[in-house]
């Protein structure tokens, strides 16, 4: 770090000393003047500095982004000049003509200097082998959110436990989508809109994640799923969704889905049957004598034998366990010859019910 500092300050000093000495601001006629060396040393002193801080913000820069600036102000420039060929063929002698030529030129290079910096971060420099083959995020680190998925907010939390990396991106469409719900007269829809900017919020704030909102759009697609699709397809990138149906679409179209749902299913503790486990009776199941219970999770176990002990906790036996698209299901059964009954939670042992004795047969009762 010291050896930048000296690096930087040697550079400095060196361009206000070449404007002292050179003057740049002299009077041909006049000669030079301490006046004249004083102001064209403040001003090597100010290109100095300026050129410092343009390199430290530069460094901060991806190579991406760099390459990205540098095709966009060419292209601009090229274009700059094609329009100034136009208007010389257009307006020939015009005394305005010098002064437009110079503003389209600032203007189209500044334009495509900020456009390919910030589509920069879409090249795949490792496709080109070589010094960038180093590079290796490629298309495929881009992430795109939907609506239901922001709306959700689990994906604030998987952000931020840094198993979400990369760049997030975040059509303009899914904003006015997601503005539309936080505008909505329903109170609930309303609510679920602001968490989404809210959660939006959040992850924008988040140190190790890049959120890049893209004015992309497919106007001949009313839908806003295809939109997605579409949108994936012409980034190569994945969508991260909860929406079932979405889901399907995006398969059958090749593209690549991570689904919140399925990575919820897949953390689940896993269960075999035969193991024991304690759950609380919930309500009653659909089929005879049958109880519902529920994990911390939301996972459904259904016990049979269970329907006289709603309101209770108890421990069963795993019988089996159903895993489907919608999530995990668990069937259980009570048996109360082995299992234990609680009266109060699931950790409370003083109120455990023993299992009933059966009653000795009736030839062994004293007396008899």
């Amino acid at each position: 770090m010291t050896n930048i500092l000296i690096m930087r300050s040697f550079f400095v000093l060196l361009l206000g000393l070449t404007g002292y000495f050179l003057t740049p601001f002299k009077d041909a006629a006049a000669g030079f003047s301490l006046p004249q060396r004083i102001a064209g040393g403040l001003a090597g002193l100010a290109v100095g500095f300026g050129v410092v801080f343009f390199e430290m913000r530069v460094k901060e820069v991806s190579l991406k982004r760099l390459i990205g600036a540098a095709i966009g102000s060419i292209l601009g420039i090229v274009g700059a000049v094609l329009m100034a060929i136009i208007f010389q063929w257009a307006l020939p002698g015009n005394s305005v003509l010098p002064f437009l030529e110079v503003l389209i030129l600032l203007w189209m290079t500044y334009i495509g200097l900020v456009i390919g910096a910030n589509k920069g971060d879409m090249l795949n420099l490792a496709a080109l082998g070589g010094v960038f083959g180093a590079e290796q995020t490629g298309k495929q680190t881009f992430k795109i959110l939907d609506t239901s998925v922001i709306i959700d907010g689990r994906i604030a939390d998987i952000a931020e436990t840094g198993f979400l990396d990369g760049i997030i991106v975040i059509p303009q469409f899914v904003l006015r989508e997601l503005q539309l719900v936080a505008d909505s007269a329903d109170s609930m829809k309303r609510n679920r809109g602001r968490r989404g900017l809210d959660i939006l919020q959040r992850i924008q704030k988040m140190a190790n994640l890049h959120v890049q909102i893209i004015e992309d759009d497919f106007p001949a697609v009313r839908d806003v799923d295809m939109k997605l699709i579409e949108l994936a397809k012409v980034y190569a990138c994945k969508i991260v969704t909860n929406d079932f149906n979405l889901n399907k679409m995006a398969q059958l179209h090749g593209i690549q889905v991570l689904n919140i749902n399925e990575l919820a299913n897949a953390l689940k503790p896993i269960v075999l049957p035969g193991e024991t486990m304690r759950v609380f009776i919930l309500k009653e199941g659909k089929e005879y004598n049958q109880g519902v219970a529920y994990l911390d999770d939301g996972t459904m176990v259904v016990v049979d034998n269970a329907k006289r002990l709603i309101s209770k906790t108890v421990d069963i036996t795993v019988t089996s366990v159903l895993q489907t698209t919608a999530g995990k299901m668990i069937f259980g059964r009570f048996d109360e010859r082995v299992h234990t009954i609680y009266d109060k939670g699931p950790h409370s042992e003083k109120h455990a019910e023993r299992p009933r004795e059966q009653a000795a047969p009736a030839s062994a009762q004293p007396g008899s």
